[in-house]
């Protein structure tokens, strides 16, 4: 008999095509989903449950990460069904309920609500109001959470009235990337670099968000956003603060949040006057001409900023981050940039590849060959996923996520209180940058940003590291 359910509201959306069901079919193959679950897909189109698995096949079919084949895909589908409605409208979840108990799947139920926020609120009271067993069920909130502090927390006090607390996962889809993961294990299990990981060892670190592509068909959502919200509140300082926690008491969710809370609470508050030295914000050309933004939109969509954490490990030590649409590469990274030793020797850098290659590589100094004193820089790395096997074997982020809750492991997960302190953050920075700058940059796409921001890091006589090496790449074309 079926008695767990997932319910997928969005069903027929972008996220469930790309990146869901391809996720869910690869559990289902690994055992992780078997046939006690149900699958219910919410949707308004008018789909029969044929039409719903051709949608769905198509999108597993190119996204999934293990195998496909009919056969394979025809056990899974066993386990789908659609279901059609309007999730603005309360009435409809009477029925929506009753075949909940119809199919004995009212309880041990995981809810998605792969949808924009504004229906986030609707479907919680219309869950609510007509009597869903509501006790242990789970819910994942896709980003983002709120505009702003006060939309944000008026979301989690609705969602807080209907779900417990510890049932509510604010999910973060770069916590489940492998490389994510990795830090920690970088960081604390290996001597050679938990002994310098701090203000004695360490000049700059540099993460780097970059994205090749523009809004597509986002204008109206990203119009209202900027990447200030849309990237910096969420992914930039979850990355931030795995990179720059203390180590935690142990190694569970609870102690890792807590390290991860602490740091976000120490990133020092930007003052007013002093914006511009902290803060770079530009406009890819030809943005005003996306579909359905602003003629005369202000909004950001590339971002530099410098951040000082105020606690003894990171004292003087800056953190830089950028992110940006239409940029000339897609490439998540982080590097850490360790002090010179020699005024005249370039320090060593560790770089951490997250996306779309993923690996570490070290580059430091060694002797040219020759008879000729010269220092040249090398590199010894590791590519995680230039190696088939490791591809083959390394769970995408999306699976990792879905399993990760279903196993009620919210380690991978933000909490609200983080949620809190970075809006609390993003919102001082908008009003700072609102009062006494708002200087909008323009930069050509497929270039590396606007020019200033190479201002903001040689004030502190930095340099951004563009890194063009590659080396992760170079190894996958060699194998």
């Amino acid at each position: 008999m079926k008695n767990k359910a997932i319910t997928i509201f969005g069903g027929t959306g972008d996220l469930a095509y790309r990146k869901l069901f391809p996720a869910l079919y690869n559990l289902y193959m690994l055992g992780s989903i078997n046939d006690e679950y149900s699958i219910i897909g919410i949707g308004r189109r008018d789909y029969t449950k044929e039409d719903y698995l051709t949608y769905i096949q198509a999108g597993v079919k190119k996204f999934a990460r293990i195998n496909y084949s009919d056969d394979k895909f025809d056990k899974f589908s066993k386990i789908i069904t659609y279901y059609k409605m309007d999730i603005q409208k309360e009435e409809e979840y009477k029925g929506l309920i009753k075949y909940y108990k119809d199919k004995d799947i009212i309880k041990n139920h995981i809810y998605y609500y792969a949808v924009a926020p504004r229906f986030f609120i609707p479907i919680t009271k219309g869950l609510k109001n007509n009597k869903c067993y509501l006790k242990d069920a789970k819910v994942i909130i896709e980003k983002p959470f709120g505009e702003d502090l006060e939309s944000a927390t008026y979301l989690n006090e609705q969602l807080s009235f209907v779900f417990k607390d510890k049932n509510i996962y604010h999910i973060d889809h770069y916590l489940g990337k492998e490389m994510i993961q990795n830090i920690i294990n970088i960081r604390f299990a290996n001597a050679i670099f938990k002994g310098i990981w701090n203000k004695d060892f360490i000049e700059n670190i540099q993460i780097n968000a970059f994205e090749s592509i523009g809004v597509n068909n986002r204008g109206a959502y990203y119009d209202q956003s900027g990447a200030l919200k849309d990237m910096v509140q969420n992914h930039l300082f979850q990355l931030l603060s795995i990179v720059a926690m203390e180590e935690p008491k142990e190694f569970n969710s609870d102690f890792i949040h807590e390290a991860q809370l602490k740091v976000l609470t120490e990133m020092k508050p930007i003052e007013d006057r002093d914006i511009d030295n902290y803060l770079v914000m530009g406009q890819y050309e030809g943005y005003m001409e996306e579909k359905d933004v602003n003629l005369k939109s202000k909004t950001e969509t590339y971002v530099a900023m410098k951040i000082i954490i105020d606690n003894e490990r990171w004292q003087g030590v800056p953190f830089y981050i950028r992110t940006g649409k239409k940029l000339n590469k897609r490439e998540t990274e982080i590097i850490i940039k360790f002090k010179s030793t020699n005024k005249n020797i370039e320090g060593n850098l560790l770089i951490i590849k997250i996306q779309p290659d993923e690996g570490i590589y070290l580059k430091f100094n060694i002797k040219k060959p020759g008879t000729v004193d010269e220092i040249q820089k090398v590199s010894m790395d590791f590519c995680q996923s230039c190696i088939l096997e490791n591809r083959i074997n390394t769970p995408e982020a999306y699976e990792r996520l879905l399993k990760a809750c279903m196993d009620s492991d919210r380690s991978l997960f933000s909490k609200w209180e983080q949620i809190v302190v970075s809006w609390k953050y993003i919102n001082k920075v908008l009003e700072s940058y609102r009062s006494y700058s708002n200087k909008l940059y323009r930069y050509k796409p497929e270039t590396i940003g606007p020019k200033e921001a190479e201002e903001l890091v040689k004030k502190d006589n930095h340099y951004w590291i563009n890194d063009e090496s590659n080396s992760c790449l170079k190894q996958g074309e060699d194998s």
